[in-house]
């Protein structure tokens, strides 16, 4: 989960965008992170997330406790995305791009993640564009400040025909002249969905012959399947979520507050080499999906929620698993079983064709079926999110959504009910869409017990 609902919109276009307006573009993507966002608002302790982050020696806690022992860098089982696949990637898009119906004549990106899916260009975002067209044939073309022309070669993965700007011209009219070069002057021109108003809006001043239309038709159609080898990085991800969330439950001792838990699972991570954070909710605090600012402290009995991931390569997991410090009570237990059972219910649902509306409709059914009801009272939020280099993405699982699933897509499966002023329980799982029968999951496993969440 990690993002509060009305935010969701906000953290799927710009995870991976940063404005500086006082500096020079940084040289790769700094993404300012959901966990950091609850780090204020859910006394979440986190870090910011960065794609093939190297990992200081002196970042990693001197001492963790015994359960840590075990988790070890991933090493040579990351295989990072190479430039013939993104190459690839900018095929299909043009492929896309002359489908009837939604035909396009250009494509314009700003940095962000999608840049990054079509290019493996990571570039911090700055008031100084650098901005990639896509025509629907033939080379890119990139428009970048003439003072970072040389870095910019050096990340170039492909063919493309570069044009640079100087500080005193206007970078969306050395676009538009490019295209114009090449006899594209009117048409439909797609807008990346993150793209910053104020470049798209100056790009509609100096090229006022195109439509300027969303390209999602294109972007989320190509970003929405993933391919064998980014299902390897996300399952990944998710196995070492599951082996740091594993080491994070058996060290729990009574007193500890959710900060000090939660800088156990950034320490777990940063042993693995990796970036990844978590929010972290214990007792009553739980009942409230994003939390509270109030401090907590871990006591018998209580509800303990871990819900976080990191990034492999830029691609990421997103996993809750919530146990009982103790011995859980009767109506916890009760109610564990009813969100598990929703799981299991959303897990047959996904199923190639189906539309993903109707994957929240089943684990919905579940929990009102069990009695908590009516509708969004306690299970109060969608069942889940698409999930890749952004840890939110299109398509969404939530009521009334009409993408018809798709082998290859990937989901978040996160039912869970919470009843304020007492607990709150939440199972998350990553799973994917296949070609016959229900969806696989990307974790490890479901979740085993209250008392041992990861076994």
């Amino acid at each position: 989960m990690r993002s509060p609902k009305c935010l969701d919109k906000l953290w799927s276009c710009q995870l991976n965008l940063f404005t500086d307006m006082n500096k020079t573009i940084l040289d790769s993507v700094f993404q300012p992170s959901r966990r950091n966002f609850l780090k204020g608002t859910a006394a979440a302790s986190a870090l910011a997330l960065t794609p093939r982050a190297v990992i200081a020696a002196d970042d990693i806690p001197g001492s963790l406790p015994a359960a840590f022992a075990g988790l070890k860098p991933l090493g040579s089982r990351v295989h990072p995305i190479q430039a013939e696949e993104f190459h690839e990637r900018l095929m299909h898009a043009q492929k896309l791009m002359s489908v009837p119906g939604s035909k396009f004549d250009a494509l314009f990106f700003a940095p962000g993640t999608s840049l990054y899916y079509f290019t493996g260009i990571r570039w911090g975002m700055s008031e100084r564009l650098l901005g990639l067209v896509l025509p629907r044939a033939g080379e890119p073309i990139v428009v970048v400040p003439a003072f970072e022309e040389g870095r910019l070669r050096e990340k170039l993965h492909f063919a493309a025909e570069v044009r640079v700007w100087q500080e005193d011209q206007s970078p969306t009219k050395i676009t538009a002249g490019a295209l114009a070069d090449r006899g594209i002057r009117t048409g439909r021109m797609g807008v990346e969905e993150t793209t910053p108003f104020t470049f798209s809006d100056h790009l509609r001043g100096a090229a006022p012959g195109f439509e300027y239309v969303s390209a999602d038709t294109v972007t989320i159609a190509c970003r929405g399947r993933k391919s064998a080898h980014e299902l390897e990085l996300i399952r990944l991800a998710c196995e070492a979520t599951c082996d740091v969330f594993r080491a994070v439950f058996a060290s729990l001792k009574a007193g500890m507050s959710q900060e000090e838990i939660g800088r156990l699972v950034e320490g777990g991570f940063l042993k693995m080499g990796l970036r990844g954070g978590a929010l972290v909710l214990l007792g009553a605090s739980a009942a409230l999906p994003h939390g509270t600012i109030q401090p907590q402290k871990l006591k018998e009995g209580d509800v303990v929620l871990i819900d976080g991931g990191c990034t492999v390569d830029g691609y990421e997991s997103d996993v809750t698993r919530t146990g009982v410090f103790g011995k859980p009570s009767e109506k916890i237990s009760s109610v564990y079983e009813i969100v598990r059972n929703a799981q299991n219910a959303a897990l047959d649902a996904a199923r190639a064709g189906k539309l993903s509306g109707t994957v929240d409709d089943a684990a919905r059914e579940v929990v009102t079926d069990a009695g908590y009801r009516p509708d969004y009272k306690y299970f109060t939020h969608r069942l889940g999110h698409g999930i890749g280099l952004d840890g939110h993405e299109h398509p969404y699982l939530v009521r009334g959504s009409k993408t018809e699933l798709e082998p290859g897509m990937t989901f978040s499966n996160e039912p869970g009910i919470y009843i304020v002023g007492e607990f709150g329980l939440r199972c998350e799982d990553d799973m994917v869409i296949v070609g016959d029968g229900p969806a696989q999951l990307l974790t490890p496993g479901f979740p085993v017990s209250l008392e041992k969440p990861l076994g």
